[in-house]
């Protein structure tokens, strides 16, 4: 019989409190020297080409209407080279695109939000993204981090340990302590993005809305938030909330306050498997609140997302068939690729609309940038569409 030594349960509390100080240390280190807003976060810059591109016309036609006034002119780089800055390019857009923006006077600004029961599908990304891609086509945007980890709020920049004050999150409209989200919004580095930030303290959400459950006659904890934001969505086109990876209190808040929702799912079995989990929780729970109070809610869309998607792995395609099988006509014709720029992007702290042209090779930019875009497009459309409807009745 072979001799085994016995193994000692030796990983104990004070042990992990050790590996824990260690790992948020390096967090922390990591975060400061990428997020410091001097050295990291700064909005992008337009050339005439890019601009071209934004706007869908030939770069002549976007030099031309620069030269007349129709748009901001930008800046010159050199003696020949010209940039727009993003409020410029913002600008441009409003002025070249006021036929699709929202008229505050007719229509309300839609929310949406990201959702799945699982990490790592490209969920906080995908919400950031999107945030990013509307706002470059002219819209203003807030962007609700509802998630303890903070994953948003670090994507804009913003340390959720130790630079987020509980006031600047959702756990005051939690609490009972207002009614409105409006003073914890702050501008981010992106222009036409404003931020509701998350830290960890968010947490105590969790038990704060079942004991106001408990406590308050009448009280209806999965309509704190979407009440909370009846003043943003006079102030704001569109509205994205990250949710966390899980079925809480603070998740089912989330999908209820928004009119659309996104699902980004890889072609993954497990991925798959606990997008169905999602749903079956989620609409037993809902079924049960809303028999008991009379409520109801409607989504005006249902978009699954195919995320990560590796063209290379052959296993997924077979995973593929089963989530059109499942979510039929709500899997969008879209794909987002797994690609080593948006690993790079990822890596520092970023989206595929933070980095430079030259941060990869352009084939490689295109196909990653091309398939956000489309996304945004698609989404924009719906949007929209739920506007045209607020005009209609």
């Amino acid at each position: 019989m072979i001799k085994i030594k016995p193994l000692d349960a030796v990983v104990n509390l004070e042990v992990l409190t050790a590996v824990s100080a260690r790992a948020n240390q390096i967090v922390a280190s990591v975060r400061a020297n990428m997020l410091a807003p001097e050295a990291r976060k700064i909005p992008p810059v337009f050339n005439s080409a890019q601009m071209a591109e934004l706007m869908g016309l030939e770069k002549s036609a976007v030099l031309y209407q620069a030269n007349k006034g129709d748009i901001p002119s930008g800046h010159r780089d050199g003696a020949i080279r010209r940039e727009w800055s993003l409020v410029e390019a913002r600008q441009a857009m409003r002025a070249f695109r006021k036929d699709t923006l929202r008229d505050p006077k007719k229509s309300a600004g839609v929310c949406i939000t990201v959702a799945n029961f699982k990490g790592g599908v490209g969920k906080t990304t995908t919400a950031v993204t999107l945030a990013q891609g509307l706002s470059r086509r002219g819209h203003k945007v807030l962007v609700v981090d509802c998630d303890p980890q903070g994953s948003m709020t670090t994507l804009f920049g913003v340390l959720p340990d130790t630079d987020v004050q509980e006031e600047q999150t959702i756990l005051p409209l939690c609490a009972g302590e207002t009614d409105s989200v409006m003073s914890a919004i702050r501008p981010t580095y992106w222009d036409g993005i404003d931020l509701i930030a998350a830290a960890p303290l968010l947490f105590n959400a969790e038990f704060l809305l079942p004991s106001r459950q408990k406590q308050e006659r009448d009280f209806a904890f999965w309509r704190v938030l979407d009440s909370g934001l009846d003043e943003a969505r006079a102030e704001y086109d569109v509205i994205i909330i990250d949710s966390p990876p899980s079925l809480g209190y603070i998740t089912i808040n989330a999908l209820i306050a928004a009119q659309g929702i996104v699902m980004p799912l890889p072609p993954n079995a497990l991925d798959f498997a606990s997008s169905a989990q999602f749903w079956n929780l989620f609409t037993e729970v809902c079924g049960g609140l809303f028999q008991s109070r009379g409520d109801s809610k409607n989504f005006h869309f249902l978009d699954i997302v195919l995320s990560r998607v590796d063209r290379s792995d052959t296993v997924s395609e077979a995973v593929r068939q089963w989530i059109v099988a499942a979510y039929g006509a709500n899997v969008l014709p879209i794909e987002i690729p797994k690609t080593s720029i948006a690993a790079t992007a990822s890596a520092e702290f970023g989206t595929i609309y933070d980095l430079p042209p030259s941060a990869a090779k352009s084939s490689t930019m295109k196909r990653a940038r091309d398939a956000y875009d489309r996304l945004v497009e698609h989404i924009e459309h719906q949007i929209m569409s739920i506007w045209a409807g607020d005009i209609s009745h």
